[in-house]
């Protein structure tokens, strides 16, 4: 279901690898160029999509849950990768979390990642998520596909929005 997909596992990214600002400890390095595919396992359920980035996309999926209303986006480098933490607001909705980053955004990238949303309509109580997301670079973008593309299971390509010229 691609809300779920969204609000799970594509938030829970943008969470864990929120780009850079004045506020980061450390960057992290942006994936290699290519076709990526992640598995995102949570008591939601589990999602398989895959996505052809190149460097303007990939700092955008990076920032995708903040969009600028990030309050918070820390990342400290650690013997074995990153740890983060970001406080974020999209709407009525806020989104506090923590991961963990593991991976040489080369060929693998893993993270855990913990999310608490206060603010959704309709819920008096926040909402905890936890997921894991393992991202496994596939190869090149296959013939057709634009940086940015979401392949979701089912087939059906998602569009990023483009950011300024390519």
């Amino acid at each position: 279901m691609p809300v779920r997909l969204i609000g799970g596992g594509l938030v829970g990214f943008g969470l864990a690898l929120s780009a850079a600002s004045p506020l980061s400890a450390d960057t992290l390095p942006a994936r290699k160029a290519g076709l990526w595919e992640s598995k995102t396992v949570s008591a939601e359920g589990n999602t398989t999509a895959r996505q052809c980035i190149d460097e303007k996309t990939d700092q955008l999926a990076q920032g995708a849950l903040g969009g600028g209303q990030c309050s918070k986006r820390i990342f400290t480098r650690t013997s074995t990768g990153y740890t983060g933490e970001t406080e974020c607001k999209i709407g009525p909705i806020s989104a506090s979390g923590t991961s963990v980053i593991t991976g040489d955004f080369a060929s693998k990238v893993h993270m855990d990642v913990d999310t608490t949303l206060t603010g959704i309509p309709n819920m008096k109580e926040p909402v905890r998520r936890k997921m894991v997301i393992d991202a496994t670079y596939l190869g090149p973008c296959e013939a057709g596909q634009s940086p940015g593309d979401i392949i979701l299971p089912d087939g059906k390509i998602v569009k990023m929005p483009q950011v300024g010229p390519r």
